[in-house]
Protein backbone atom coordinates (compact mmCIF):
# COMPACT_ATOMS: atom_id res chain seq x y z
CA UNK A 1 0.00 0.00 0.00
CA UNK A 2 1.44 3.39 -1.01
CA UNK A 3 0.90 6.63 1.06
CA UNK A 4 -1.80 7.83 -1.10
CA UNK A 5 -4.10 4.68 -0.93
CA UNK A 6 -3.22 4.56 2.84
CA UNK A 7 -4.23 7.96 3.69
CA UNK A 8 -7.09 7.72 1.22
CA UNK A 9 -8.37 4.65 3.23
CA UNK A 10 -7.70 6.64 6.51
CA UNK A 11 -9.97 9.60 5.26
CA UNK A 12 -12.84 7.01 4.72
CA UNK A 13 -16.26 9.39 4.36
CA UNK A 14 -14.41 12.31 4.31
CA UNK A 15 -12.87 14.68 1.23
CA UNK A 16 -9.44 15.00 1.22
CA UNK A 17 -7.85 18.35 0.96
CA UNK A 18 -4.91 18.78 -1.05
CA UNK A 19 -2.66 21.61 -1.13
CA UNK A 20 -0.66 22.69 -4.53
CA UNK A 21 2.50 25.33 -4.51
CA UNK A 22 5.08 25.87 -6.78
CA UNK A 23 8.88 24.46 -5.31
CA UNK A 24 10.79 27.49 -4.41
CA UNK A 25 8.41 30.85 -4.85
CA UNK A 26 8.55 32.99 -3.41
CA UNK A 27 11.88 31.80 -1.99
CA UNK A 28 13.99 28.37 -1.96
CA UNK A 29 13.39 29.33 2.08
CA UNK A 30 9.28 29.24 1.60
CA UNK A 31 8.98 25.88 0.46
CA UNK A 32 9.39 23.27 3.49
CA UNK A 33 8.14 25.71 6.01
CA UNK A 34 5.02 25.63 4.15
CA UNK A 35 4.47 22.70 3.15
CA UNK A 36 4.30 22.14 7.06
CA UNK A 37 2.17 24.92 7.82
CA UNK A 38 -0.29 23.41 5.56
CA UNK A 39 -0.21 20.16 7.31
CA UNK A 40 -0.81 21.75 10.39
CA UNK A 41 -4.02 23.41 8.94
CA UNK A 42 -5.50 20.39 7.52
CA UNK A 43 -3.77 19.81 4.44
CA UNK A 44 -4.37 15.43 3.66
CA UNK A 45 -1.53 15.86 0.35
CA UNK A 46 0.30 18.03 -0.64
CA UNK A 47 1.23 18.78 -4.33
CA UNK A 48 4.29 20.21 -5.33
CA UNK A 49 4.89 21.88 -8.41
CA UNK A 50 8.08 21.35 -10.69
CA UNK A 51 8.91 25.05 -11.81
CA UNK A 52 8.66 24.86 -15.66
CA UNK A 53 9.60 28.00 -17.84
CA UNK A 54 6.14 26.89 -20.26
CA UNK A 55 3.84 25.80 -18.00
CA UNK A 56 0.33 25.48 -20.85
CA UNK A 57 -1.72 24.55 -18.57
CA UNK A 58 -1.52 26.94 -15.83
CA UNK A 59 -3.45 30.28 -15.45
CA UNK A 60 -1.24 33.76 -14.73
CA UNK A 61 -1.08 32.92 -11.10
CA UNK A 62 1.05 29.85 -11.19
CA UNK A 63 2.64 30.89 -14.18
CA UNK A 64 4.35 33.70 -12.31
CA UNK A 65 5.33 31.35 -9.31
CA UNK A 66 7.19 28.80 -11.75
CA UNK A 67 9.16 32.03 -13.15
CA UNK A 68 9.67 33.08 -9.70
CA UNK A 69 10.83 30.01 -8.83
CA UNK A 70 13.24 29.45 -11.96
CA UNK A 71 14.60 32.86 -11.23
CA UNK A 72 15.77 31.32 -8.13
CA UNK A 73 17.50 28.98 -9.62
CA UNK A 74 14.90 25.62 -8.69
CA UNK A 75 15.84 22.70 -10.97
CA UNK A 76 14.19 19.33 -10.38
CA UNK A 77 16.81 18.32 -8.22
CA UNK A 78 16.35 20.96 -6.05
CA UNK A 79 12.64 20.15 -5.82
CA UNK A 80 13.71 16.39 -4.58
CA UNK A 81 16.09 18.24 -2.26
CA UNK A 82 13.05 19.65 -0.58
CA UNK A 83 10.62 17.13 -0.57
CA UNK A 84 13.54 15.09 0.84
CA UNK A 85 14.25 17.91 4.13
CA UNK A 86 10.43 18.00 3.95
CA UNK A 87 10.51 14.05 5.20
CA UNK A 88 12.44 14.42 7.99
CA UNK A 89 10.09 15.66 10.22
CA UNK A 90 7.15 14.42 8.04
CA UNK A 91 6.92 10.80 7.35
CA UNK A 92 3.05 10.33 6.70
CA UNK A 93 1.79 12.99 4.38
CA UNK A 94 1.67 12.21 1.17
CA UNK A 95 3.82 14.51 -1.44
CA UNK A 96 2.80 14.45 -4.90
CA UNK A 97 4.99 16.36 -7.46
CA UNK A 98 3.34 17.92 -10.44
CA UNK A 99 4.66 19.03 -13.47
CA UNK A 100 5.63 18.63 -17.18
CA UNK A 101 7.39 16.07 -18.81
CA UNK A 102 10.75 17.60 -20.23
CA UNK A 103 11.86 17.40 -16.82
CA UNK A 104 11.30 14.14 -15.44
CA UNK A 105 12.94 12.74 -18.64
CA UNK A 106 16.29 14.98 -18.06
CA UNK A 107 16.86 12.90 -15.00
CA UNK A 108 17.31 9.61 -16.13
CA UNK A 109 16.85 7.97 -13.10
CA UNK A 110 14.24 10.09 -12.09
CA UNK A 111 11.91 7.23 -9.77
CA UNK A 112 14.49 6.25 -8.42
CA UNK A 113 15.53 9.74 -6.77
CA UNK A 114 12.32 10.49 -6.34
CA UNK A 115 11.87 7.61 -4.37
CA UNK A 116 14.59 8.11 -2.00
CA UNK A 117 13.66 11.53 -1.27
CA UNK A 118 9.92 10.51 -0.15
CA UNK A 119 7.86 10.99 -2.74
CA UNK A 120 4.70 9.56 -3.23
CA UNK A 121 2.87 10.52 -6.59
CA UNK A 122 3.86 12.60 -9.99
CA UNK A 123 1.81 14.29 -12.05
CA UNK A 124 2.34 14.93 -15.86
CA UNK A 125 0.61 17.30 -17.43
CA UNK A 126 1.80 16.71 -20.87
CA UNK A 127 2.24 12.82 -20.59
CA UNK A 128 -1.06 10.74 -22.36
CA UNK A 129 -1.94 7.34 -20.83
CA UNK A 130 -0.49 5.81 -24.25
CA UNK A 131 3.29 7.05 -23.75
CA UNK A 132 3.37 5.78 -20.09
CA UNK A 133 3.75 2.52 -19.54
CA UNK A 134 7.75 2.29 -19.08
CA UNK A 135 7.74 5.73 -16.86
CA UNK A 136 4.96 3.77 -14.64
CA UNK A 137 6.79 0.41 -14.16
CA UNK A 138 9.58 2.57 -13.13
CA UNK A 139 7.76 5.03 -10.44
CA UNK A 140 5.76 1.56 -9.09
CA UNK A 141 8.91 -0.19 -8.37
CA UNK A 142 9.44 3.01 -5.93
CA UNK A 143 5.97 2.94 -4.75
CA UNK A 144 5.05 6.03 -6.41
CA UNK A 145 1.48 6.32 -8.19
CA UNK A 146 1.40 8.11 -11.22
CA UNK A 147 -1.54 10.04 -11.51
CA UNK A 148 -3.59 11.33 -14.35
CA UNK A 149 -5.61 13.84 -15.58
CA UNK A 150 -8.95 14.10 -16.48
CA UNK A 151 -10.88 16.71 -18.22
CA UNK A 152 -14.79 17.80 -18.98
CA UNK A 153 -13.81 17.03 -22.95
CA UNK A 154 -12.40 13.33 -22.02
CA UNK A 155 -15.24 10.57 -23.76
CA UNK A 156 -15.87 8.11 -21.57
CA UNK A 157 -14.37 5.33 -23.25
CA UNK A 158 -10.69 7.48 -23.06
CA UNK A 159 -11.76 7.87 -19.35
CA UNK A 160 -12.00 4.78 -18.59
CA UNK A 161 -8.82 4.00 -20.28
CA UNK A 162 -7.27 6.58 -17.93
CA UNK A 163 -8.30 5.16 -14.77
CA UNK A 164 -7.77 2.03 -15.67
CA UNK A 165 -4.11 3.24 -16.23
CA UNK A 166 -3.94 5.48 -13.18
CA UNK A 167 -3.10 5.13 -9.39
CA UNK A 168 -3.03 6.75 -6.05
CA UNK A 169 -6.21 9.06 -7.11
CA UNK A 170 -7.18 10.96 -10.47
CA UNK A 171 -7.45 14.37 -10.85
CA UNK A 172 -10.28 15.93 -12.61
CA UNK A 173 -9.84 19.45 -13.95
CA UNK A 174 -13.46 20.64 -13.35
CA UNK A 175 -13.46 23.47 -16.02
CA UNK A 176 -12.29 24.49 -19.93
CA UNK A 177 -9.61 26.14 -18.85
CA UNK A 178 -6.11 27.16 -17.40
CA UNK A 179 -5.45 26.92 -13.13
CA UNK A 180 -7.43 30.03 -11.42
CA UNK A 181 -10.31 29.89 -13.64
CA UNK A 182 -13.52 31.90 -11.80
CA UNK A 183 -16.45 29.38 -13.84
CA UNK A 184 -16.68 26.76 -11.68
CA UNK A 185 -19.96 24.81 -12.38
CA UNK A 186 -20.79 22.57 -9.64
CA UNK A 187 -24.18 20.86 -11.50
CA UNK A 188 -21.67 19.93 -13.93
CA UNK A 189 -18.90 19.05 -11.92
CA UNK A 190 -21.05 16.71 -9.96
CA UNK A 191 -22.57 14.82 -12.96
CA UNK A 192 -18.79 14.36 -14.09
CA UNK A 193 -17.72 12.81 -11.12
CA UNK A 194 -20.30 10.52 -10.78
CA UNK A 195 -20.10 9.09 -14.06
CA UNK A 196 -16.50 8.53 -13.46
CA UNK A 197 -17.00 6.99 -9.92
CA UNK A 198 -19.57 4.69 -11.56
CA UNK A 199 -16.50 3.03 -14.06
CA UNK A 200 -13.62 2.82 -11.66
CA UNK A 201 -13.36 2.79 -8.02
CA UNK A 202 -9.82 4.76 -7.71
CA UNK A 203 -10.79 8.44 -5.71
CA UNK A 204 -11.01 11.11 -7.45
CA UNK A 205 -10.46 14.44 -6.78
CA UNK A 206 -11.16 17.58 -8.15
CA UNK A 207 -9.60 20.94 -9.05
CA UNK A 208 -8.96 24.04 -10.85
CA UNK A 209 -11.52 27.03 -9.64
CA UNK A 210 -11.45 25.94 -5.80
CA UNK A 211 -10.13 28.94 -4.02
CA UNK A 212 -12.01 28.87 -0.83
CA UNK A 213 -14.03 27.24 1.73
CA UNK A 214 -17.81 28.05 -0.03
CA UNK A 215 -16.31 26.57 -3.47
CA UNK A 216 -13.85 23.34 -1.89
CA UNK A 217 -17.52 22.16 0.31
CA UNK A 218 -19.65 22.51 -2.54
CA UNK A 219 -17.30 20.17 -4.72
CA UNK A 220 -16.17 18.04 -2.10
CA UNK A 221 -19.91 17.38 -1.41
CA UNK A 222 -19.23 14.99 -4.49
CA UNK A 223 -15.88 13.94 -4.66
CA UNK A 224 -12.90 12.10 -3.28
CA UNK A 225 -10.70 15.21 -2.41
CA UNK A 226 -10.67 18.66 -3.77
CA UNK A 227 -7.37 20.46 -5.11
CA UNK A 228 -6.29 23.96 -4.43
CA UNK A 229 -3.53 26.00 -5.55
CA UNK A 230 -3.72 29.32 -6.89
CA UNK A 231 -5.34 30.77 -4.27
CA UNK A 232 -2.45 29.38 -1.64
CA UNK A 233 0.60 30.51 -4.07
CA UNK A 234 -1.69 34.09 -4.38
CA UNK A 235 -1.32 34.50 -0.64
CA UNK A 236 2.27 33.27 -0.62
CA UNK A 237 2.89 35.93 -3.09
CA UNK A 238 1.67 38.51 -0.49
CA UNK A 239 4.80 37.92 1.57
CA UNK A 240 8.04 37.33 -0.23
CA UNK A 241 10.37 38.59 2.65
CA UNK A 242 8.67 36.83 5.59
CA UNK A 243 8.77 33.02 6.00
CA UNK A 244 6.81 33.04 9.15
CA UNK A 245 3.67 35.56 8.08
CA UNK A 246 3.85 33.46 5.11
CA UNK A 247 3.33 30.16 7.40
CA UNK A 248 0.41 31.43 9.48
CA UNK A 249 -1.36 33.30 6.45
CA UNK A 250 -1.18 29.59 4.55
CA UNK A 251 -1.86 27.72 7.62
CA UNK A 252 -5.46 29.99 8.33
CA UNK A 253 -5.88 29.79 4.77
CA UNK A 254 -6.31 25.88 4.94
CA UNK A 255 -7.65 25.82 8.57
CA UNK A 256 -10.52 27.54 6.76
CA UNK A 257 -10.53 25.44 3.24
CA UNK A 258 -10.77 22.52 5.85
CA UNK A 259 -13.47 23.62 8.01
CA UNK A 260 -15.68 24.33 4.52
CA UNK A 261 -14.90 20.27 3.71
CA UNK A 262 -15.78 19.26 7.65
CA UNK A 263 -18.99 21.03 7.10
CA UNK A 264 -20.37 18.77 4.57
Amino acid sequence: MTRLSATFADLAHRPALVTFITAGDPTVGHTVASMHAMVEGGADILELGIPFSDPEAEGPTIQASSERALNNGVTLLRVLEMVSEFRQRDKVTPVVLMGYLNSVLAMHDFAVRAGRAGADGLIMVNLPPEEAHDIKRELAAQKIDLIFLLAPTTTLARANLILNQASGFAYYVSVKGITGADHLKVNEVADRVAELKAISGIPICVGFGIKDAQTARLVGAHADGVVVGSALVNTMAQHPDDVVACCNALRMLVLELRSGLDGI
